[in-house]
């Protein structure tokens, strides 16, 4: 399976942001996705295990719990694949930083004072 195969189910996607700082529980990520998507607690573990065997995740024990994180493997793959196609975002991405960077600066400058109006 290509790595964006594995990355093209939603479920395998939240998995991996759930898991991305590391060391989550299997539980914890079984009740997050159960209550997001309302799948099984087994059809968790198929997720988990598709995103082991194919590099993007880690499992190690501690007691009776299994702790996961993201492995590089999978995402390094990933990234490698998309790289020739960063020059269709980076501008863009570049021209927004830029309008963004405006925005808080028009947003720090002090406001001119109201114009006073003469009364009659």
């Amino acid at each position: 399976m290509h790595a964006l195969d594995v990355l093209g189910d939603p479920v395998r996607r939240r998995i991996l942001e759930l898991i991305a700082d590391g060391d989550v529980p299997s539980g914890a990520v079984a009740e997050a996705i159960t209550a997001e998507f309302g799948i099984s607690q087994p059809a968790v573990s198929q997720h988990l295990r598709v995103l082991r065997e194919h590099g993007f995740a880690t499992v190690r024990p501690q007691g009776a719990r299994r702790l996961y994180s993201v492995a590089p493997d999978g995402v390094r793959e990933a990234s490698e694949w998309l790289t020739p196609f960063q020059r269709f975002w980076a501008g863009p991405l570049a021209a927004l930083e830029t309008e963004l960077a405006r925005g808080r600066r028009e947003r720090r400058r002090p406001s001119p004072p109201p114009a006073h109006e003469e009364q009659p």
